[in-house]
């Protein structure tokens, strides 16, 4: 079993990441890892996340209180946010918040990343909504965030960043990076005469693969919060909410794709 001593330098570790990959500035972002059903560990407060150590890590329980915390530190303002995801979401394990350029620019615009332009973010991600603004450190933002929770591992926010979340602190960083590789990779496609899209079949070819995987968490291949409310699927279902009239995956071509897929994830 993992030390918290080594969590709390797993974290970070990832907090050096995003701020070396640009991903925060000054004393921006929040990290938090779930230890136990009513410990937490986290980021705190008015620090660089490019230059911590493990005693700034603090630790909550699950209403945010503080349980332990060293001196002239204290939990991200955040946290509410972060609890918010752990009481929804009982498989989440760790929660990243940050503010990466290309993402947090189409959160900014009020631009989801729904398109389907690449078979990795299809798979690993399907589609990233944004949640509705809500002032910093408030009730706000986690009621905005919380109706996403059960159908998507990663949200825009309003004028504000990104939010991950994932069974580990890893994936849930991984998340981060590869929802901001997506915006950016969307909106220089956007500058080339715009991105050609996956046909509804080809959608539907990746999101069977991603079944194949038996990859965790929330995604449009498994789920439609719009089917379900009765409204038309959302533009990652391709066809997969409603089969009538849809055509039926073709085997070969799914084992031909899964296995590129694999060699690309270096599976």
């Amino acid at each position: 079993m993992v030390s918290e001593f080594e969590i709390k330098k797993q974290i970070c570790e990832i907090g050096k990441r995003i701020y070396d990959r640009g991903m925060v500035a000054a004393n921006d972002g929040n990290i938090s890892v779930k230890i136990s059903d009513n410990e937490f560990l986290c980021t705190p407060t008015g620090v660089s996340k490019g230059f911590m150590t493990p005693e700034y890590i603090c630790k909550v329980d699950a209403k945010g209180n503080v349980i332990q915390a060293n001196k002239g530190f204290k939990p991200s303002s955040e946290i509410k946010m972060h609890m918010r995801v752990y009481e929804k979401r009982p498989d989440v394990k760790s929660v990243v918040h940050a503010h990466p350029i290309y993402a947090t620019s189409f959160a900014i615009a009020g631009i989801p990343l729904t398109q389907p332009i690449m078979p990795e973010a299809v798979i690993a991600l399907g589609c990233v909504p944004i949640a509705e603004y809500g002032a910093p450190s408030t009730m706000e933002i986690p009621d905005a965030v919380e109706k996403y929770l059960p159908y998507y591992d990663a949200v825009l926010l309003a004028n504000h960043g990104a939010l991950t979340y994932s069974d580990s602190l890893l994936a849930a960083y991984h998340k981060m990076e590869s929802v901001e590789f997506y915006a950016e990779l969307l909106f220089k496609s956007k500058q080339l005469g715009g991105p050609k899209e996956f046909t509804p079949e080809q959608v539907e070819q990746l999101y069977e693969i991603r079944r194949k995987f038996g990859m965790t968490g929330k995604h449009p291949a498994d789920l439609c919060p719009n089917k379900a409310a009765g409204l038309k699927s959302c533009h990652g279902c391709g066809g997969n909410c409603d089969h009538h009239g849809s055509k039926e995956a073709d085997p070969a071509l799914i084992e031909e794709i899964t296995k590129k897929i694999i060699a690309q994830l270096g599976k």
